[in-house]
């Protein structure tokens, strides 16, 4: 027979109520102690009573009465109560008979009922006691916490939520996978199942909150247990990363909602370090569009590398001022070079190449709001295709060892402006490659969450005025990233290029936006389609149902790094290209229709409108 240490409070009560339930009922026999009869019997209870209290506690264990949870018993723990009396009782008078001892049968009955009584009001006790406490947790407003996992990190998750009394948070129970973890006591707070009982068990204990401590987490488990707690109306929470908690502790700011990058069901990114050093580390790097969402991060990661110069270049002061103060708080040993210019102005991009003679250069400058450029497909053509070119010309005038492209999927058989720019940004670095010493590739990827105009910040914008949120169709899908992932793959890829190579980061699956759209709405502590609503409003002027990755004469090989593939360069003429771009030249200041015909004369797969 097995114990657990935090069954023997319960033995030891019990084994005192048996003893008194024993006396009490010979006392309400015979009505006094000094009575003779009693005194007969007195050789029979000294005799035997400890048979009988190992007998009864055996029956007890056996019969589960030590692993029901008092301080939620009930009916069902009630009926238990009785059926678990009525079997050791039973048991006692087998046992007296065995050994020819007689009692009288009122002592019997009295020794049951009392039992059933005695057991009963000692564990409604605690019932009363946990009535007592939602009480005054309803007068102090605590939230109930259900904490996944029972390891090191759920231990001190529990000791953070007891030492801030403030945050009016009270660890409730533990859930655990591992079986030997069932039932016991982790920093005084019970394991009372496993993840496939969340809800059960957040509806049983009443939860308000529930706090992923699992730092080792794969991304994919993580959208398993949210899955589970979707079921649930509580808020849902996570410990940071193992790396954060190498310390041993859990700082409570530290504990964050979970995050829609959290669900999409990718790992984090193997690196080769050493190969990133070999192209970055006492280098003059240049960023263009270092001030958005995907140049930030570029400079955020790339200063990690320890360059000998950063060199920012956006057109946007604030987005330039915003990114430099970051850096200089994280990096203050770095040399940064802010340079507010645009990738248009050729004479400037020319100065600033022969200024700071950059060795790696990550184009990120462009134009990207799909139904935006459709209105503007003039700008779209002006950034996109000719501030690229005149990057990658100063890039092979002064020498560049390495320029890295951020390109897109919507490059892919393009049915919008931007997606077809991107593509000629494409063709434009692939040609340049055959002709230059300076090593060029592209990089192409879908959508990154939480990029500028990205879905991701517009709907949160929309749950917060109360809904709808708007979806453009029902069906409608979209590869996504996170934006450091993203970044971690470009500089990845840019150590490995040769040159002319377009790298095909892997998306993995295909997330329908609606999906997104109901998660997003669950996340922020709503129910889809009650609390907010989602509307249908039509796909937008070049907007497609499904993206691709690849063009089909392109081919698809893989590399050491299992997330990044490599699309075939293709055969292009670089004079023929030259001739095309001073022709669609000549037409970014005249009628729209002329210019969107120029732009699918250089990309025939471009289908706008469709």
């Amino acid at each position: 027979m097995r114990v657990k240490p935090d069954q023997f409070k319960y033995i030891i009560l019990d084994i005192i109520l048996i003893v008194f339930s024993i006396t009490l009922a010979f006392l309400l026999r015979f009505e006094s102690f000094d009575n003779r009869q009693l005194l007969n019997y007195y050789p029979i209870i000294r005799n035997h009573i400890i048979q009988i209290i190992v007998l009864k506690i055996f029956i007890y264990y056996i019969m589960n009465i030590y692993r029901s949870i008092w301080q939620y018993a009930s009916i069902p723990e009630m009926v238990q109560i009785v059926a678990t009396s009525i079997v050791a009782n039973l048991a006692m008078i087998s046992y007296l008979v065995i050994m020819q001892v007689t009692l009288p049968r009122t002592i019997i009955l009295l020794v049951l009922l009392l039992d059933i009584a005695l057991m009963g009001a000692s564990r409604f006790a605690f019932r009363a006691k946990t009535i007592f406490q939602a009480f005054l947790k309803t007068q102090g407003n605590f939230r109930r916490v259900l904490i996944v996992g029972a390891g090191q990190a759920g231990s001190l998750v529990i000791k953070e939520f007891n030492q801030h009394e403030e945050l009016r948070s009270k660890p409730i129970a533990l859930i655990d996978d591992d079986p030997t973890k069932q039932g016991k006591n982790i920093s005084g707070v019970r394991v009372v199942g496993t993840t496939k009982e969340i809800s059960e068990i957040a509806k049983k204990y009443d939860i308000d909150e529930i706090v992923i401590a699992i730092p080792t987490i794969t991304k994919q488990e993580l959208q398993k247990i949210y899955q589970e707690c979707q079921k649930t109306e509580c808020k849902v929470k996570k410990v940071p990363g193992i790396y954060e908690l190498i310390n041993g502790k859990v700082d409570i700011k530290e504990i964050k909602d979970v995050e829609i990058e959290d669900l999409l069901g990718r790992d984090e990114v193997h690196l080769d370090i050493n190969a990133i050093y070999s192209y970055v580390y006492n280098k003059t790097v240049l960023i263009t569009g270092g001030g958005g969402s995907i140049g930030a991060e570029l400079c955020r990661q790339i200063s990690e590398y320890q360059p000998k110069k950063l060199v920012i270049l956006d057109i946007s002061e604030n987005n330039i001022y915003k990114i430099l103060n970051e850096l200089r708080r994280n990096f203050p040993m770095l040399d940064i070079i802010p340079l507010v210019a645009s990738v248009r102005d050729k004479q400037r991009v020319k100065s600033i190449f022969a200024e700071y003679r950059p060795h790696v250069v990550f184009h990120a400058a462009a134009h990207k709001h799909v139904p935006l450029m459709e209105y503007n497909p003039h700008e779209a053509v002006k950034n996109n295709v000719f501030g690229t070119f005149n990057v990658v010309k100063a890039a092979d005038e002064y020498d560049v060892d390495r320029f890295i492209l951020i390109s897109t999927d919507k490059a892919v058989n393009p049915t919008n402006i931007m997606g077809a720019t991107k593509r000629i940004a494409e063709m434009i670095i692939q040609t340049y490659n055959n002709q230059s010493s300076t090593e060029y590739t592209a990089v192409r990827f879908g959508n990154v969450l939480g990029s500028n105009g990205s879905v991701v910040p517009l709907f949160k914008q929309q749950i917060e005025e109360g809904g709808p949120i708007t979806v453009t169709h029902p069906d409608i899908t979209r590869y996504f990233m996170t934006i450091p992932e993203a970044v971690q793959l470009v500089i990845q890829a840019g150590s490995m290029a040769k040159g002319g190579e377009i790298f095909v980061l892997d998306m993995g699956d295909p997330v329908k936006i609606v999906d997104l759209a109901e998660n997003l709405i669950r996340l922020s502590g709503f129910e889809p389609y009650v609390d907010i609503d989602i509307s249908f409003i039509g796909l937008r002027p070049g907007e497609k149902l499904y993206e691709e990755l690849l063009l089909n004469e392109e081919g698809l090989s893989k590399t050491e790094n299992e997330t990044i593939y490599i699309g075939k360069p293709l055969d292009l003429d670089f004079k023929t290209l030259c001739q095309q771009l001073d022709q669609l030249g000549n037409y970014v200041e005249k009628d729209a229709r002329d210019l969107l015909d120029k732009v699918r004369k250089i990309v025939p797969t471009y289908k706008n409108g469709g």
